[in-house]
């Protein structure tokens, strides 16, 4: 039943996680929109999110093995890796106009998808407390 549960939940959790990534690196992008020679970087959510979901499932049958420093230590395995993207994968943006001192950012492209994000970022937090709600709706006794 847990299994479920969570299993249930373990798609809008992992884009909720990206979201604030992707919500970290924009902010970045802003609070370096005076820094020469920076390039605004950025990354492919719907990859992402497909990877995060494949490593997941990968990653819920194999979990990490934990590595003994001591024979007195006892054997275990941890819980599975987290998804996240690694720098590796952040993409460079292209600008429309670049600027004279290198800066890639365009403070307008960057405020509109900083906007976009934080708006699917909201709906997935809605989408997750509705489900939540429906589930101590359906528990509770009439």
């Amino acid at each position: 039943m847990i299994n479920q549960l969570a299993a249930a939940f373990n798609f809008v959790q992992k884009a909720a996680a990206l979201r604030q990534e992707r919500h970290e690196v924009l902010a970045s992008n802003i609070a370096n929109a005076d820094t020469p020679n920076y390039l605004a970087r950025d990354f492919d959510f719907a990859s992402q999110l497909k990877n995060a979901v494949e490593r997941g499932r990968s990653a819920e049958q194999e979990g990490l093995n934990l590595a003994r420093t001591s024979a007195r230590h006892i054997e275990g395995q941890g819980p599975p890796l987290s998804g996240s993207s690694q720098s590796d994968d952040l993409l460079y943006r292209i600008p429309a106009q670049p600027s004279l001192d290198g800066n890639t950012v365009e403070m307008d492209q960057e405020r509109m998808q900083f906007l976009d994000n934080a708006v699917r970022y909201e709906t997935g937090l809605t989408l997750i407390n509705r489900r939540v709600q429906g589930l101590k709706g359906a528990m509770q006794p009439e």
